[in-house]
Parts: structure tokens; sequence; C-alpha cells
């Protein structure tokens, strides 16, 4: 029987696969198939009009051509191994159509293509449509399972890890979330004080509250620091929907109730550093641990810029102050790993 929407496991074989195959047909239903490079989100899947290899309007592309006199289109991406038992697909069946310059969508979509596909960003697929596939069939066949990570040595999972800002939607086990937030209390911490709490949310409605009032109060900064409005929108969206498609989301707070307290205002500003500093360990800890698990992990800090608010919407005790917001989850997208500084060039002293 067929289905409209993609289970979990369905949406993580799609991304990660990095080509699928769209069939279409025109008026008279001669078919048409070629390879695509393609990002799916809440909503269909999106396939860019790129500038290879040549540069023609994207009207006389012959997959365009076709979607304008017959929107019905199918797509498949597949995983073969000469081990048969690992063979698997997933094919979408939908109606497609162009996305123009200007529509809500088109933005998302170029920015969700981008963040995939390093390549995009040195092409102006933001001058062209793209193409949208509305689903409304699917199915799935074979080994479509998330292909295992391998264990990993301590240096490995500290080059591996990296930070991720879209996941597919599986839900994250209970006993990785726990073995994450436990991870986090090993931390090195001043004194053994352990200077932090967490505050683990999986509830949609809780996320999706704290988002909007994120939102409100970004959008009040970004204003006061005359971004473009369209710019303005672009971020806004993108870091609601952060927050809101991360299955899991933990905020770190400070937390300097047990730490040390100083007649003179330097040694204090120094205990707090420290705390702060642990509090860096500890998100470091959780994050490395979600790796090995087979998990992935962002960190954002925008609490630090709004805990007043934070700590409103979520009820918190005035003590907490909110600091750093990790997100857990399985990636969809694996965003490009950008250079690094050598050693060489980060030691500055070594007698």
């Amino acid at each position: 029987m067929s289905r409209s929407e993609l289970s979990p496991d369905e949406r993580a074989f799609l991304a990660s696969r990095r080509v699928a195959r769209l069939a279409t047909a025109d008026a008279h239903g001669k078919p048409h198939c070629v390879p695509v490079c393609f990002a799916c989100l809440e909503g269909g899947i999106y396939i860019a009009l790129d500038e290879k290899p040549k540069r023609v309007d994207a009207r006389r592309l012959r997959r365009v051509r076709n979607i304008i006199e017959n929107p019905h289109v199918a797509l498949v991406a597949d995983r073969y191994s000469e081990d048969w038992s690992d063979l698997g697909f997933v094919s979408v069946r939908g109606r497609a159509s162009l996305v123009e310059l200007g529509e809500p969508e088109h933005s998302r979509a170029v920015a969700a293509l981008r963040e995939r596909y390093p390549q995009y960003r040195e092409m102006r697929i933001d001058l062209r449509p793209v193409i949208w596939i509305a689903v409304e069939a699917v199915s799935s066949w074979g080994d479509i399972a998330p292909e295992p990570r391998e264990p990993l040595g301590a240096l490995d999972l500290v080059r591996g890890r990296h930070s991720v800002r879209w996941y597919d939607g599986r839900e994250v086990p209970k006993d990785a979330l726990r073995r994450i937030l436990e991870a986090g209390r090993w931390a090195p911490s001043p004194h053994g004080r352990q200077p932090w709490r967490f505050v683990v949310l999986t509830n949609p409605d809780r996320r999706r509250e704290l988002a909007d009032a994120m939102a409100g109060e970004w959008q009040r900064q970004l204003e006061m620091d005359e971004q473009p409005s369209e710019v303005m929108e672009v971020r806004l969206r993108r870091s609601r929907e952060r927050l809101m498609l991360a299955p899991v989301v933990v905020i770190l707070c400070l937390y300097l109730e047990g730490m040390d307290r100083y007649p003179d205002a330097a040694r204090q500003e120094a205990e707090t550093t420290m705390a702060v500093q642990s509090l860096g360990a500890a998100a470091e800890n959780m994050l490395l641990v979600a790796y090995a698990l087979g998990l992935d992990g962002g960190w954002m800090c925008a609490p630090l810029f709004c805990p007043d608010l934070v700590r409103e919407v979520l009820d918190l005790d005035h003590a907490l102050i909110p600091h750093a917001l990790l997100t857990f989850g399985y990636a969809a997208v694996h965003p490009p790993r950008k250079s690094k500084l050598t050693v060489d060039q980060l030691v500055v002293l070594h007698d």
C-alpha cells in the first residue's frame, strides 16, 4: 500500500544519498530521466537547476519543459552493494512545480541545497527557479537502515565530530540521551563544584514556544544592527527551524551558587570565568559522546544573548543563567568541513 509521507528511516536514507534519479515525461508520455542533486525538507523535495554543463535558460531544460507539460514525476535514490543483502531504495512519486524567485520557499530551498552541496555556493542557483516535488506516494525496499558509524579512537572522535544544523526527524533513543547527559556531568570543573545545570527539551510544543520567543528577541537585535529585511527573514527562519527540527535540545545553564566568593571584583570575575570554561568542557563531552553513539550534534550560543527570556519562557530558577544550546539527532545534512589552523600556527610558545 502506498503512503504519502516519508518515514523517518526513509527520510534518513534520502539524506544519506548524494544523488537521485528524476523521471519526467512530456504531454505524450515520452520519458526522460536524469541524475539530480536534491534536498529533502518538511513539505517536499527540492532540486536545483544549476549552471552545468550549459548556461541555458532553465525553462529550456527537458526536465523543466516536461514538468510544465506534465507535472507527474518520480524520484528514486538507491544503495548498491556487491553484497545484495545490503541493497535498498526509496521511491517517491508526486507532482512537480517550479518555485520562482521571490516566493517564500525559494530562499529556504536554496539555503538547504547550498548547505548540502558546497559546490552550489559558487553557483547562482538563487537566480534560477527550483523544482519542488509535493510527495503523493512513497515506497521503499530492502535495507535502508543507516550505515553504522565505525568505532573510533579518541583523536578520530575529536576530528570526526562536526556541528550539524539539520536533522532527519528520527528520535534520539532514551538510553543514548542519558549517556550524553552522563558525559556532561563528568566534565572537569573548578573545585569539583560542577557549576552548571542542564535543561532537556524533547517536547515539540515547548521547543516551538522557545523558538518563537527567541526569534522575536533576535529580530529586535537584528533591527538594531540595521540588517536588511530579507536577510533578517532568512536568518530568523533558519534559526527557528534549527530548534524546531532537532529531536533533542539541551540548554546548558551556568549555576554559580556553589562557587567561592571573594571581596574583590578581579578574583570574583576569574571565578566566574572558570565556571564558564567548565561549562564549555561539559558541552564538548556531550557532543563527543553523541558522535561516538552514532548521533550528531550542534552548538548554538543564542541563549547567551537573551538569558532572561529563556528563563521566563521555561520558568527556570533565577539562579540558572542560560549560556549555550546543544541540539542532538541524526544528521539530514552533513555540512562541509571548514579548514583549521595547523598545530604550528596555534602554538605560540613551545620550549
